[in-house]
């Protein structure tokens, strides 16, 4: 049995690694009980080390702040584009679809090459400024409040709007994974936009790349069982697109 120093290197090293643990894991590789488990993470917490939340843990810097589009555009920008690439191929003909706001649904958009007929609604001002000029799509610009660090509508018009609606799919980019607590983002008033959105599409498929995971905005967008799909790139953390797996969520790796 590995003493507590011993214990506490492995448990910060695996979070290091994977940007997520699980007091079960630790418990079954360590080879002591859960409950040992717990009071190893409560200690590291207190020194500020990570971050508990049922059943696991997360690094310290887990909660993120709002940042301009522009900044946000300049990182993962790979990933983003792989991502994107594996998006389009759900397309199908006379989809109706929304995308929501981000980088990495903006990437999404710049992806759609399909010369079927597809009708999309989205918020943001830059998804309908790349889509307007593809002859073969429809594009609905939901209104409202410009908030101007997305480039996006959000309020109760663009909200009502989506109540008159039911898409097949809905594209979502988000700024927090995290297996407790859900999908974030990290403003209120598009996190309460996503909620209608949610509520509109059959298919809810979200697009975050790696960085994105053990993450907690300040706005909750739902439950992570109400989504259907996961596109990320290939350095998420296993062990948490193993417990999504497990939920019965299809994870695209890319």
């Amino acid at each position: 049995m590995r003493n507590i120093a011993q214990r506490h290197k492995i448990i910060l090293t695996e979070l290091e690694k994977d940007g997520y643990v699980r007091v079960q894991d630790l418990s079954e590789r360590l080879g002591v009980s859960e409950v040992t488990i717990r009071k190893d993470l409560k200690e590291l917490e207190s020194r500020k080390l990570l971050y508990r939340s049922h059943g696991s843990a997360s690094p310290v810097s887990s909660l993120i702040n709002d940042r301009p589009i522009d900044e946000k555009e300049k990182v993962q920008v790979e990933e983003k584009q792989r991502i994107g690439e594996a998006a389009s191929q759900l397309l199908e003909t006379n989809d109706r679809i929304i995308i929501a706001s981000g980088t990495t649904v903006l990437s999404f958009a710049h992806n759609i090459t399909t010369t079927e007929p597809i009708t999309v609604i989205t918020p943001s001002v830059k998804v309908s400024l790349i889509l307007c000029y593809k002859p073969n799509i429809e594009v609905i610009q939901l209104g409202g409040t410009m908030r101007k660090s997305s480039a996006s509508a959000v309020g109760p018009y663009a909200e009502s709007l989506l109540t008159e609606m039911m898409c097949n799919k809905l594209f979502i980019g988000v700024d927090g994974i995290d297996l407790d607590f859900g999908l974030t983002t990290s403003n209120i008033a598009e996190a309460h936009l996503n909620q209608y959105m949610i509520h509109a599409a059959q298919k809810v498929i979200v697009l975050a790349d790696s960085s994105k995971f053990g993450k907690r905005g300040f706005g909750k967008i739902c439950n992570i069982n109400q989504v259907n799909q996961i596109i990320t790139d290939k350095n998420a953390p296993a062990s948490a697109l193993q417990i999504i797996r497990e939920k019965g969520i299809e994870v695209t790796l890319v």
